[in-house]
Formats: C-alpha cells, structure tokens, sequence
C-alpha cells in the first residue's frame, strides 16, 4: 500500500482520490483488515483501516463499490469483517431513519447543555479543558490534537476518548459528540450520535463501554498506558436519562419522487455527491445549486477543514455531473425557495437527504417551497433501501441479511 494514502495532507475531496485509496487499499480489506483494523498507531500509521470514511460518508466513493473491490481480491468470506463494518454506517444511518426523534432530542439536548456551559463556571472550564487537550492524560491529549490537525481519529480511539469523556471526565456526552461532529472529516449525523448512545450505555440499554488501561496499551503498541486510577473504573449507563426506554420505531419516511418532464432544479448537498449514479436525462434541467451547510453541525464553530473538504465534494460532484452549480449557503431557509422561482422550477430534486443537520434545514424550507407550488423531490438508493427497513433494534438482524443484501446487489 503506498504511503501517501496515510497522511492528512492526501483527503482530497474528489471521486478521483477516493477511488485511488480504495484501490490502493484493497489489498488490505482481507485477513491484514480483520487483524489489524483495532490498532491506533497514530497520526500518519493507520495503516490497518481504510480512512475513506470522509468519502463514503460523502458517497464520493458508494458502499456497493468498496465492498465490490474487497469481494474481488478477497472473496465474500475473506472479506467478512470488512463488509460487515461497512454495512454497520447503512445499519446506523437507517438505525435514526427508523427512530429520528432520537436526532431531536440529541439537537434540543445538546443546546440544554450549551446553555449550562454559561451558568456552571467549573463545568465551562471541565470542557474547555479537554476540548483544548489539557486534561493532564497523555492519550486523551493527543486525541485531541490529532482530531483538530487532522480531522480524523481512529475508531478505537474514538470508543476510547468517548469513555473517557463521559466517565472518567464527567462530562456531558452530547458536548463530546458535537466537539467531534465540530472537527471529524466523515463526521455523521447517525454514526457520531448513535456511536456516543453506544458508549454511554444508551444504544444497547444498560450496557456502557469502558476504557480500559490494558485495552488501549495493547492496541496502541504501548504508545499510551494509562495508569488504572486513571481511568474510571465503576461505571454506570447513563440509561436513567431515558427512563422509558428507547423511543418506539417509525416507519421510512415517505419521500415523494421526481416527476419527469418537469422544469427541475438540482440540489447538490454533501450527503450525496455522486450524481452519476442517478438518471437525470428526464428531467428539465433549469439550474443547479452546491449546497454548502457546514456550519448547521453545531451551533458553535466547525472546523474550517471541513468546510474546505465540503466544498471541494460539492465542486467535484457539480463538475463530473457537467451542471453549472451556483454555491449556496444554507442561510435563511427561505432562499431556497427564491432561489427555485427564478429559475422558473416546479420541483427541486436531491438525493435522498437522510436525518441530521441538512435535513433539519430542509423542513424549515419546505413550508416556503409548498408557498411558492415548488416540489422537493428526492430519490433514495437501493442499497439503503435494502438495509434500512432491517435497522430497527441491533445490528445481528442485519448482519444475518448480509448475504442476500450482497446478492441482491450483484456483489457475489
């Protein structure tokens, strides 16, 4: 594998680049994966997992053609663990589709907490602290810095500082998944809030993850041990928050398709960037807008590597489309609906834009849209059309469709 799929510097937001490191990693998505992928070796070393998070999770690179390329050097059970932790962002994704009012509380929640930073003088300065890397643990420092340079940490890592946040710090969990939503270049809505549930004991009730000192030392190669009184030792779920158990399943929400022949606007948005996987010969193109909303992660500021990371995946994706796309800022919801009647559109079509942030912007819009008698339009992918309606408690329900997820996606 060349070096130079490794280093911060190479996260080129382009399909080009995102095909080179799948390729370039392939050869890795074997048995190299399932026995290494657990070890953080640190900024420039993660030599055992992919780093395309960033461009699947911009679906400049899609799941059906990562799993192809491990399928084809590896075969559908040397690739087992590979496929299966693909398959768990489409588990994760459809997870919060069945259940989006676990998105709002994460939203209204968080903004409970921000609102507390102002009145609890120790809590600000517990949470400055650790978001600055000054928490005197030497892993959890150099997390931070490793995050905030390179907008990346390794999994583990993640599961570790998560932990070590929530228990050994004391400090609110959905502070944590924002700073990490704030800087992570793959930064999901699912994957980062479900992840945070996860450790805290909130995604599989009763049942918190612990960092353990021998854990960390063992999978970082002995770059970091903590000492045991170090790390919280008697932890406890925070499933008390939710006294009543998780929130009852809802059905996919109804999407309503494009209409062929109408006058279309095209809205590119960072939660699909592959146009080309979509037929758009039917539609009457009148223009096209790349929507850039990365500052709707977080009420606070997000990191400008992102932003830089989003806006390259939008022009990327406009060019290879061959649309002129006018750059839009998710500003007042509103203008969307302007922006569609100067066109002279009835309908504005996007890929599927599932829970999270921009979702959250385009309901806003949608009161103003129906105003001005313009559709928004939307069409959802097989692929998840196939894993979302299996995401309605833990991930073995799905794991047991893999197989037929893959056969039914000819990538057998």
């Amino acid at each position: 594998m060349p070096d130079d799929l490794f280093g911060p510097s190479t996260m080129v937001a382009t399909r080009r680049e995102a095909l080179r490191r799948m390729d370039g990693f392939a050869p890795a998505m074997g048995k190299r994966y399932a026995n290494r992928r657990n070890y953080d070796l640190g900024p420039g070393q993660h030599r055992g997992v992919s780093q395309l998070s960033p461009y699947i999770r911009r679906r400049l690179v899609t799941e059906p053609e990562v799993i192809r390329a491990a399928v084809t050097q590896h075969g559908p059970d040397g690739a087992e663990k590979f496929i299966q932790e693909v398959v768990w962002r489409g588990y994760f994704k459809g997870w919060l589709e069945r259940r989006p009012q676990v998105w709002t509380e994460y939203r209204t929640g968080l903004g409970r907490d921000l609102d507390a930073l102002s009145r609890d003088r120790r809590l600000r300065r517990a949470v400055e602290s650790a978001e600055a890397g000054n928490t005197g643990l030497d892993c959890l420092d150099a997390w931070v810095e490793e995050l905030i340079e390179t907008g990346y940490l390794h999994n583990h890592a993640r599961m570790w500082f998560a932990s070590i946040w929530i228990f050994t710090l004391d400090l609110p969990w959905r502070l944590g998944a924002d700073f990490f939503l704030r800087h992570l270049l793959d930064g999901d809505p699912a994957s980062n809030t479900l992840g945070w549930r996860w450790v805290a004991g909130l995604h599989t009730r009763g049942k918190a993850y612990k960092a353990d000192t021998w854990n960390i030392a063992k999978f970082t190669q002995g770059r970091f041990e903590p000492r045991v009184s170090d790390l919280a030792q008697d932890i406890h779920p925070l499933d008390a928050m939710e006294p009543d158990g998780l929130p009852p399943l809802h059905p996919l929400r109804q999407i309503t398709p494009p209409q062929p022949g109408r006058p279309t606007a095209i809205l590119i948005t960072e939660e699909d960037c592959n146009l080309e996987a979509f037929d758009l010969s039917s539609f009457e193109v009148r223009g096209a807008a790349m929507l850039q909303a990365t500052h709707l992660r977080s009420p606070l500021e997000t990191s400008a590597l992102i932003s830089a990371f989003d806006q390259e995946a939008l022009t990327d994706a406009a060019e290879r489309s061959g649309l002129e796309a006018l750059p839009m800022r998710a500003g007042v919801p509103r203008d969307l609906a302007v922006w569609a009647q100067k066109l002279g559109a009835q309908q504005i079509w996007t890929p599927y834009v599932p829970e999270g942030p921009v979702r959250d912007w385009l309901n806003e819009a949608r009161p103003h849209l129906t105003e001005a008698g313009i559709s928004m339009v939307e069409t959802r992918r097989d692929w998840d059309g196939a894993i979302w309606p299996l995401a309605t408690a833990g991930f073995f329900k799905v794991k047991k469709k893999i197989p037929d997820i893959l056969a039914q996606h000819g990538l057998l």
